[in-house]
């Protein structure tokens, strides 16, 4: 029986080198894996916050060069600056802005008027699945015949454009339009 007993009795020996070096290896493996993980979240978070702050800056521009080209007017070329308020906005917007031409024309041309603008900055006020509210600061001089030497005043353009429709101006008002009324704060 002791021959059966021996048989059924084996033991594996391993050296303590060879332990070692396992263990130590299974470690290297666990952290390589565990930093991998980490550089690939981190890398994600980069890649998301850089492609936000991408948006934003493209929402601030169109917002900056919409307002540059709708506060530039000369009103012996009225039809030219219709169309730069029609630029980049949705069809519904662009339709509200053919309606209101001919009354617009009639208070520019007697009124003559002329401004220039020179853009300040562009704010992103709020963003919501695609749909940016920005803000767009310019300083414009403007003349008339009532004013012929003319003034210099700071104009703001509160705008709301959809990213998933191109970038496409959806509204367009003034600061009024951006601050909440008394009562509604």
């Amino acid at each position: 029986m002791s021959t059966e007993t021996e048989e059924k009795a084996r033991t594996v020996s391993i050296r303590l080198s060879t332990a070692v070096t396992a263990l130590a290896l299974t470690a290297l493996l666990v952290a390589t894996v565990t930093l991998a993980i980490l550089y690939a979240g981190a890398r994600g978070t980069i890649a998301d916050s850089e492609a936000r702050a991408a948006d934003e800056q493209h929402a601030e521009q169109v917002a900056a060069d919409y307002a540059l080209g709708a506060s530039t007017i000369d009103y012996r070329d009225v039809d030219a600056w219709f169309t730069r308020l029609k630029i980049g906005t949705a069809p519904a917007l662009s339709a509200k802005f053919d309606a209101t031409a001919p009354q617009l024309k009639q208070i520019l041309l007697p009124l003559q008027w002329n401004s220039t603008a020179t853009p300040l900055s562009a704010d992103v006020i709020s963003e919501s699945g695609g749909i940016y509210k920005v803000n767009a600061y310019l300083t414009v001089n403007s003349t008339s015949v009532q004013n012929p030497d003319g003034a210099a005043t700071t104009v703001t353009y509160s705008l709301t454009m959809d990213r998933n429709s191109g970038w496409q101006i959806t509204e367009v008002g003034g600061l009024q339009n951006a601050i909440p009324a008394e009562g509604t704060r």
